[in-house]
C-alpha cells in the first residue's frame, strides 16, 4: 500500500476492511467521514486498527494491527470480554496483538476494544462457526489417570508465559512426518464418558516410534517434564516459548534431547516420538497456545504470523 504524500506515517495493510469515523475530517464537513483502510489512503489522523484473517472461524488466531495516532511512548491495550491482551511493537510505528479463539467460544460478533494514547477504537469482528467431530477414546487401566498437581502446575505456568521478544520467523514447521490422525478441536468421550468443556488441544501425528520430533519454530525451551517425574498425562514433554505469548508443546515423547533454558532453531531435533503418558499408542501430540489458550496450529504452518 502506498503512503500518502502528505504523511510519512504508514497506513496499516490488512485483509479486513474496517470502517470507522475520523473525527478531524468529520469536524470539517459537519458529518461522519467513513474510511476504508483497504481502499483509501489518507494522512494518519487518528488511531487505526486492522484485523486478519478476513473471515475467521472458531479456533483461529486473530492478528490485531495497531497504528497509533502519535508515538507518545504508550503501549496500546486490547480488550476482549473484559480481558486485556498485551500489544508488542513490530516496526514502522505499528503494534500487534494476537487473540485466540476456541471451539468452546460462541460464533458471531467478537467485540474488540483498542486503546492507545487516550484514543479508543471499538471493533466488531464476525467469527464463523465450525463443525468439530467427536471421538471415543478407550484408555487401558493405568492410562486413565487424572494426572498430578505438580504436572498441571508446571504446564500451566509454561502456558502463561508472555515474553516480550519474538523468537519465531515466518511459518511454523511440521514437527513430525507421521500421518495426522486427530485434528485440532475434536470433542471426546473417554471410556464412554463425555469430557465436558474438553476439545483436542492440538494435532496428533502417528509417526514411527523413535522418529525425530522437530522444533516447529525458533524459541527457548521453557518446559521439560518426564513421566518418571509424575507427568502421567503429558508423558515425556517439551514446551518451547516462541515469545509474545506464543508457545508450542510436544507430548508423549520417548526421548528428550534438550533441557530447560536451551535456545532451539526451527527444524532442530528436540526429541523422539513415543507413547508415554496418557497415550493409546505411539504418536506425537503437538499443541500451540496463544496467551495460554489452545488454538488451531494449522494456520500457523500454512499461512504464518510474521
Amino acid at each position: 500500500m502506498k503512503r500518502s504524500q502528505q504523511s510519512n506515517q504508514p497506513l496499516i495493510s490488512t485483509l479486513t476492511t474496517i470502517i470507522f469515523a475520523v473525527p478531524k475530517i468529520a469536524a470539517r464537513v459537519n458529518a461522519i467521514a467513513v474510511v476504508s483502510i483497504l481502499t483509501l489512503a489518507i494522512p494518519v489522523q487518528a488511531l487505526q486498527v486492522g484485523v486478519k484473517p478476513p473471515n475467521p472461524q472458531l479456533g483461529d488466531t486473530l492478528s490485531v494491527m495497531i497504528q497509533p495516532d502519535s508515538n507518545d511512548g504508550s503501549t496500546p491495550t486490547v480488550t476482549v470480554k473484559q480481558k486485556n491482551y498485551q500489544a508488542f511493537p513490530i516496526g514502522n510505528g505499528q503494534w500487534r496483538t494476537l487473540l485466540p479463539t476456541t471451539p468452546l467460544d460462541s460464533p458471531g460478533p467478537m467485540q474488540i476494544q483498542v486503546v492507545s494514547g487516550g484514543e479508543k477504537q471499538n471493533l466488531t469482528v464476525q467469527v464463523r462457526d465450525r463443525s468439530f467431530p467427536t471421538q471415543s477414546i478407550w484408555l487401558p487401566p493405568g492410562k486413565d489417570s487424572e494426572g498430578t498437581d505438580q504436572e498441571f502446575d508446571r504446564v500451566d505456568a509454561f502456558k502463561a508465559l508472555v515474553t516480550p521478544q519474538k523468537f519465531w520467523n515466518g511459518k511454523f514447521l511440521r514437527p513430525n512426518e507421521g500421518e495426522i490422525t486427530t485434528i485440532y478441536g475434536v470433542r471426546r468421550y473417554y471410556n464412554g464418558v463425555f469430557a465436558k468443556d474438553y476439545y483436542h488441544r492440538g494435532v496428533d501425528y502417528a509417526g514411527a516410534y523413535g522418529s525425530p520430533i522437530l522444533a516447529a519454530a525458533a524459541g527457548r525451551v521453557a518446559l521439560v517434564g518426564r513421566e518418571s517425574q509424575g507427568f502421567l498425562i503429558h508423558g515425556n514433554v517439551i514446551g518451547i516459548d516462541h515469545g509474545q505469548g506464543v508457545e508450542t508443546i510436544y507430548l508423549h515423547l520417548s526421548r528428550i534431547d534438550v533441557k530447560e533454558g536451551d535456545f532451539v532453531k526451527a527444524g532442530q531435533v528436540i526429541g523422539a516420538l513415543g507413547g508415554t503418558g496418557a497415550a493409546t499408542g505411539p504418536h506425537l501430540h503437538w499443541g500451540l497456545y496463544v496467551y495460554g489458550v489452545s488454538v488451531d496450529p494449522v494456520p500457523w504452518r500454512l499461512e504464518g504470523f510474521e
